[in-house]
Parts: C-alpha cells; sequence; structure tokens
C-alpha cells in the first residue's frame, strides 16, 4: 500500500494504505473523512481501539499503519483465523473488529456470531472481497454492525470504522444497492436463499447421503473445494456439524 497525498488540506492520504473504490454507502456512515483529522477519529474516552481479523499479515500491517498513522485509532490486537479473534476480543475489549470473512478454521461469519452473541455491543465491520448476496446477510444475520469491501479507499474505510464505532450501520454502495434490493423485491424463491446455488447443490446431495467425494464426483469438484463449501454451509445455517445440516435440508425438502 503507498504513500500518498492529503485528501483535504490538513491530514496525509489515508489512500497510502488503502485499496481503490468501492468505499461506504454516504448515506450510511457519517462523517466527511475528507475533512477529517485523527483527532476526528478519537471519541470523548479516547481513540477508537481496533482488534483486526484477517489471515493476510500484509494486509493486517497495511491496515494498522493507516488507523494509527492517519485515523488516530489504536490498534489494540490482529488476529489471523476466528478462534484467535474472540480469544483476542475477550482478552482485549476492542471497541471495533475489523472481520474477514473468508480464512482458515473457523469463519468470519462463525467469529461475528460468537462475539455479537458475548458482547451485542461490540462493533464489528466486515472488510472483504465477497460481494455476494448470501455473505452481506449471513454476515448481518450474524450481528455485523457495517460491511465494506476490500476495493474501498482508505479514507471511507477510516469513516466506516468512526462509524461503527459510534454505533452506527455503514454499508459500501454495492452491499447498500444488494440490501435495498432484497428489501424491495424480497428474497430469492426456494429454500435457503443465503446459500450460493453451487452450496445450494452440495446440500442436496448431503441430505441425500452423499459422502464428501461423491458430491466431489459428482459436482467434478476436488473433495478440497466440496470441504470449503461445506464450512461455509455450516455458518450460513448456523449448525454445528453435517447432522444437523442433513435434518434443516431434510425439513426444506432437498434431498429427496
Amino acid at each position: 500500500m503507498s504513500s500518498g497525498a492529503s485528501p483535504g488540506a490538513s491530514s496525509p492520504d489515508p489512500g497510502a494504505s488503502s485499496m481503490s473504490s468501492g468505499g461506504p454507502d454516504r448515506s450510511a456512515a457519517s462523517p466527511d473523512p475528507g475533512a477529517s483529522s485523527p483527532a476526528d477519529a478519537e471519541p470523548a474516552g479516547g481513540p477508537i481501539r481496533v482488534l483486526l481479523v484477517d489471515d493476510h499479515p500484509l494486509l493486517r500491517h497495511g491496515l494498522r499503519a493507516l488507523l494509527e498513522q492517519v485515523g488516530g485509532a489504536e490498534v489494540v490486537g490482529e488476529a489471523g483465523y476466528g478462534e484467535e479473534a474472540v480469544a483476542l476480543d475477550l482478552a482485549l475489549n476492542p471497541d471495533v473488529v475489523v472481520m474477514d470473512l473468508v480464512m482458515p478454521g473457523m469463519t468470519g461469519i462463525e467469529a461475528t456470531r460468537r462475539l455479537i452473541d458475548r458482547r451485542p455491543d461490540l462493533g464489528v465491520l466486515v472488510l472483504t472481497m465477497s460481494e455476494d448476496d448470501a455473505s452481506v446477510f449471513a454476515a448481518l444475520r450474524a450481528g455485523a454492525r457495517g460491511y465494506v469491501l476490500k476495493g474501498t479507499d482508505g479514507a471511507d474505510f477510516l469513516a466506516a470504522v468512526r462509524a461503527v464505532a459510534k454505533g452506527e450501520a455503514v454499508y459500501g454502495p454495492a452491499v447498500a444497492r444488494r440490501i435495498r434490493r432484497f428489501l424491495t423485491t424480497g428474497p430469492a424463491s426456494g429454500p435457503f436463499p443465503e446459500l450460493t446455488q453451487r452450496e445450494r447443490e452440495i446440500l442436496d446431495l448431503l441430505a441425500s447421503g452423499k459422502s464428501n467425494a461423491e458430491i466431489a464426483r459428482g459436482l467434478f469438484l476436488s473433495q478440497k473445494t466440496v470441504k470449503n463449501h461445506l464450512t461455509s454451509i455450516f455458518a450460513k445455517l448456523q449448525v454445528a456439524d453435517r447432522a444437523q445440516a442433513v435434518v434443516r435440508a431434510r425439513q426444506a425438502g432437498l434431498g429427496d
């Protein structure tokens, strides 16, 4: 992430650690990052305390630099996977958790759910490459307060962190469009609209009694890919294992 010029007259460019377009919807997030300074990021009790959760150390390093050097926040910890995030949140008590969704082991969705179950007022800001409906709505159901894409620029990312820290909801423009479309047209038809088409295919085969190897052969996928899909399915359906997933699927008419 490269350095850049000031977005306003008084502070360095948050784009220094940022990504490109796709920042939060200004209708959902407040303050104008172009007019902000590090002091603007600080609540009355001091700087915003942030926990970064992403399995890419280089990205975490860039986000830390952006948050601390430009945004005036304090990064109190970093986690590379969901289980570590849950443990660090308990120890560090951050104001905001910046959460990736796709990580080894526990997904960001499941980690978010556990964090919010324990601390309902915690601000979780999802920062991810995933912009499909299933990921968006699974994260929101888990309790995430914000959802922005990794293509957002630094100023908008900092604005999203500040908004979430103040208890506001904030979404990137692409995500906001999906939410509006969902609210105006309703959910997709068929069972489990939160699942992708491929995930529904795999769940159907799972409910019919197929093993991972059989599902992989039938769909021309690797067994590792099938396993990754199943992990996502379990998180979205809020089930602990394949037996519970099969029960849910059969209740919905799959696997016949």
